[in-house]
């Protein structure tokens, strides 16, 4: 390398500062180094000064590893360094190889995933075949739009299996018997032929091998316990019913049990991502099933899994439910803020809290938060605050835009359940001592004690505090 000044050392004052340019070789060989002042002035540091200092020829030297040489003028020394150490290696040159190695990675790890899903299914394959093949009845109880494509589903999955809807409505009855036909819910999709429905509990749940309960939460336990005489202490409950009942707080877990007068009835929840429109146009999907007992969840995933409808296990209960009732009460806040025209920005800045609110809440009363950021918490809770199918989200867009609440629901013809639950849902915070400010100003929003413009107000002031 070329030469470079000498470092000079002020003997008598020990406090001056050192040349910008030596500082890298200066820590380097781990030497402290003191300047003249007016070396460290000007802005421009090396040969000039050092001119100036040593008369008209300016001092350098050659740096060598090996040797070292000083010269001493009255309080002047000259000192010399230990070269830098050697710069990194160049990176490589791009490598026209390289994308050639990345798709490849990409296509072993494709083809593990692969290899991995046709080894289970095939240990697996036995115990399906065996859950399908005992499986010689369902009955499903509600005829509404999630209850009759559940239905529709399960009845696909076996051609000879009978799937029995167990109605109040009798035009809806003699529809799907006559037509294969909801004439209310789906009068242009066509029911498979193994479909009956009836309005007599007795001859519906006879010999059943499952039931999926699909009879909104509020109207659940009189219904259930019109019922209870005809139901086997042993038949499974699959809910498809989403929500907390108004004045007891209580989930569908505590509900069927208690209705029918048997704590041990078998339960499990089902949820997850799944508009019945969708299901009904097999399109693809996935949700879970909870259930406390590990085998009658794995049963259940045995039943309903199919080529479009991919079906997860959880023993978390509470979870699962907890997710699913409090996302309509979101999905009304949703809406509010589509109806208001918030903007993008307030519609994710609102679902991320409430989000959040639901966990709190979830893991209160002992769920899982993993339960709260899977198919039954955020993926339902996407799909209902984010798509107009939602009946919720539905009821918040009226809402927003100034409609009132009695109008919105005479309206329509199927029930936006997180309405009734929203005052339930606070009702349990309070009993948890969890805030909830969205779910909470949704529920004043529904009670006619709040405008949603003085919602959004109220929800800006709040306190702005650490995120957890």
């Amino acid at each position: 390398m070329g030469g470079l000044p000498y470092a000079t050392v002020d003997r008598q004052n020990q406090v001056h500062q050192k040349p910008q340019y030596f500082e890298g070789l200066h820590e380097a060989c781990g030497q402290t180094i003191r300047l003249f002042p007016e070396h460290s002035q000007g802005g421009k540091y090396g040969e000039q000064n050092f001119q100036k200092l040593h008369s008209s020829k300016p001092k350098f030297i050659h740096l060598s590893p090996t040797k070292t040489k000083t010269k001493t003028s009255s309080s002047i020394e000259t000192v010399d360094f230990l070269p830098p150490p050697s710069p990194p290696p160049a990176a490589p040159a791009p490598d026209s190889a390289a994308p050639k190695d990345r798709r490849k990675i990409v296509r072993v790890a494709w083809e593990k995933l692969v290899r991995w899903s046709r080894s289970w299914r095939s240990k697996n394959t036995t115990l399906d075949d065996d859950v399908l093949n005992r499986t010689k009845k369902v009955v499903v109880i509600g005829g509404g739009s999630f209850g009759t494509a559940m239905a529709a589903h399960v009845a696909n999955n076996k051609s000879d299996m009978e799937v029995n809807m167990l109605l109040r409505d009798s035009r809806v009855c003699d529809s799907i018997n006559q037509h294969h036909f909801n004439c209310k819910y789906f009068p242009e999709h066509k029911l498979p032929h193994n479909v009956v429905a009836t309005m007599n509990a007795k001859a519906a749940l006879l010999g059943a091998d499952f039931c999926l309960h699909a009879v909104p939460v509020q109207f659940s336990s009189s219904f259930l316990e019109s019922i209870s005489e005809h139901v086997d202490p042993n038949l499974p409950f699959i809910s498809l019913s989403k929500g907390l009942e108004l004045n007891t707080l209580r989930l569908m877990s505590q509900i069927i049990p208690q209705a029918l007068g048997n704590p041990r009835q078998p339960f499990v929840a089902l949820s997850g991502p799944s508009f019945a429109l969708e299901l009904m146009k097999k399109l693809p999907t996935a949700m879970v099933v909870a259930s406390k007992d590990k085998n009658l969840a794995t049963a259940a995933q045995q039943l309903l899994a199919s080529q479009h409808l991919r079906i997860s296990t959880s023993s978390d209960v509470t979870g699962v439910e907890i997710a699913g009732a409090l996302k309509n009460v979101l999905a009304i806040a949703a809406g509010i803020v589509e109806g208001m025209n918030l903007g993008n920005n307030s519609m994710a800045a609102l679902v991320a809290q409430g989000c959040s609110e639901i966990r709190w809440l979830a893991t209160k009363m002992g769920a899982k938060s993993a339960t709260i950021t899977g198919l039954s918490g955020s993926g339902d809770i996407m799909l209902t605050c984010f798509v107009s199918l939602s009946r919720n989200r539905t009821v918040g867009v009226r809402l927003g835009k100034g409609e009132k609440l009695d109008d919105i629901l005479n309206s329509m013809n199927q029930v936006a359940e997180g309405v009734s639950t929203a005052g339930a849902v606070i009702a349990l915070a309070q009993r948890y001592n969890v805030k909830m400010p969205v779910l909470t100003a949704v529920a004043r929003i529904i009670d006619n004690e709040l405008t949603p413009q003085k919602a959004v107000l109220e929800l800006m002031s709040l306190p702005q505090v650490e995120e957890v």
